[in-house]
């Protein structure tokens, strides 16, 4: 059997065939559905611990991947033990320590914005999912993935999905805006988290003396008793009326962030605040688990207070994107989280400008995105072909030609992003003729006679592959995720690389330049000596 089958030069074939073996790409779908979708529409610890023991599973076998894509020549059994080994021990560190939880929240932030890690000794209940992942191990190294194509597959589908579960995932409360109410003439608003225990957040409520022109945290002492009266009030109110003028009426329009005014008792309505519909959808791109459909992100509960001059202020709870207040002269506001200090939102419990990461208002970023995957379509056409030229041996000036006009590329890429004011008589005058002239002058070796048609084939589905997948972390940085720019930027890059490996071992099919061999001399007869 060794012989039909000798093993292979390194343990990437193994610790893919474990990351594609059927129990680890089960936690992984399960993985991604409980953090896009379970947890947003049953928040709770249940949803919470599901993703810990998925995690454990995946966490495993994507670690030992990633240690022999960096040492091919890595031992199985020395990659096995790197991946369960460090998945619990660090699993271990971050849920029984707040300084190591800490420190994985500042990690996660800075890959994927403003993150929360909590330490939570219950988490540790998840721990036994490392048997479950040691059991695929044993399953999975039996049928090691030999083919290349297959293992390919594997590398650019299951990898980076793992990755990306794993970076999305974590024990993270989200806040919400949940309940508003009056209280000792007082407006007060409580600030909750995504998994319920409401009860357990310290300041989660913020009181106003001064019907919402500033904004404090309860007292210890009004805490108990704001929690107490609320919690007797029952369901949510979602309509109010005031109590001066029983007339003047306020409802939520559900599953909207719109609010409506009726200055009839109810028999009739019209819009008196409203966020559209085109607005709410970027709202729900930027905010972490808002449900399908954003049900958190949408009116929650309202509340009216009269004033002293004989008008009156609205407060309505929105969920993941705070609270909007009217004021008595009748101008409405998103007060975000009423200044309070909130972990894991990202724009630091303020209200986000409307639309602000909708790319038709993002200026010339679209623009740039658009750039910056032509050029790297262009570079793998660049890499490839100064690579299947040398080795035709038919353009030897070629590989010098392509550096000097990819230099020249990356210069202007670089201007074009930091300064807006050239964008638009660069972009069109300088990068898109500089693109096409050294996209045409990669497949100059196509032409060799020595270089099949699919070599050209090859290449170009190496281009598109890298621009597909390069355009993944950009168009998320257009709405919102990733947060950094920086961050989209080394996501692109590391997204590119599959493609320009594939555009680099498209010269396999180039052969080697044919000699001609000499003519035949004419014979010289010999004379004999004299």
């Amino acid at each position: 059997m060794s012989e039909l089958y000798p093993p292979p030069r390194d343990s990437a074939p193994a610790m893919l065939a474990w990351l594609g073996h059927p129990v680890s790409v089960a936690a992984l779908i399960l993985l991604l559905v409980n953090d896009r979708l379970l947890k947003a529409e049953f928040a709770g610890p249940m949803t919470g611990k599901l993703s810990d023991v998925a995690g454990l599973v995946v966490a495993p076998p994507l670690i030992a991947v990633l240690f022999t894509l960096l040492a091919p020549r890595l031992p199985n059994r020395a990659a096995v033990g790197l991946g369960l080994g460090l998945a619990g021990v660090v699993f271990t560190v971050v849920k029984s320590h707040a300084d190591a939880a800490a420190a994985a929240s500042a990690a996660w932030s800075v890959v994927n914005g403003p993150s929360l890690v909590r330490a939570d000794l219950t988490d540790l209940l998840a721990l036994p999912a490392l048997a479950l992942a040691a059991f695929s191990w044993t399953r999975a190294r039996r049928e090691r993935v030999r083919r290349r194509t297959a293992r390919l597959v594997r590398l650019l589908v299951l990898l980076p999905a793992a990755t990306f579960a794993a970076a999305a995932t974590s024990a993270v409360h989200y806040p919400d805006a949940v309940r508003v109410a009056v209280v000792d003439g007082r407006l007060v608003a409580e600030i909750g988290s995504g998994y319920g225990d409401y009860a357990t957040d310290a300041g989660s409520w913020r009181v106003s003396d001064d019907d919402g022109g500033s904004w404090r945290d309860a007292t210890e002492a009004e805490q108990g008793a704001l929690r107490n009266r609320v919690s007797r009030e029952g369901e949510p109110a979602r309509q109010a009326c005031s109590s001066a003028n029983p007339s003047h009426c306020y409802r939520l329009v559900t599953g909207r962030l719109r609010v409506d005014e009726s200055d009839d008792a109810g028999r009739t309505w019209r819009t008196a605040w409203e966020v559209t519909e085109q607005q709410r959808v970027v709202l729900i791109r930027q905010y972490e688990e808002s449900g399908v459909g954003g049900p958190r992100v949408s009116g929650q509960e309202l509340v009216v207070r009269d004033t002293t001059d004989g008008r009156h202020v609205v407060l309505v709870a929105n969920g993941r994107d705070g609270f909007a207040l009217r004021y008595s002269d009748g101008a409405w506001e998103r007060i975000g989280f009423a200044g309070a200090e909130v972990g894991n939102h990202p724009f630091g419990g303020r209200a986000p400008t409307l639309g602000e990461s909708s790319p038709a208002s993002r200026g010339q970023d679209p623009l740039r995105v658009t750039l910056l995957l032509a050029g790297l379509a262009v570079l793998v056409l660049a890499v490839s072909g100064a690579r299947a030229g040398k080795r035709a041996g038919t353009a030897h000036w070629l590989p010098i030609t392509l550096g000097h006009l990819g230099a020249l590329l990356v210069g202007m890429l670089l201007v074009v992003w930091l300064d807006t004011a050239l964008l638009g008589a660069v972009a069109p005058l300088g990068l898109g003729p500089l693109l096409i002239g050294t996209a045409a002058l990669a497949l100059v070796p196509a032409r060799a006679p020595n270089v099949p048609r699919r070599w050209a084939l090859e290449v170009s589905l190496a281009a598109a592959l890298t621009a597909a997948m390069a355009a993944l972390p950009l168009v998320g940085w257009l709405y919102g995720r990733p947060v950094y720019v920086w961050t989209a930027l080394l996501l692109a890059f590391l997204a590119g690389v599959p493609g320009l490996l594939l555009g680099w071992r498209t010269a396999r099919l180039v052969g080697a330049p044919t000699l001609q061999a000499d003519p035949p001399y004419p014979s010289v007869p010999v004379r004999p000596p004299t």
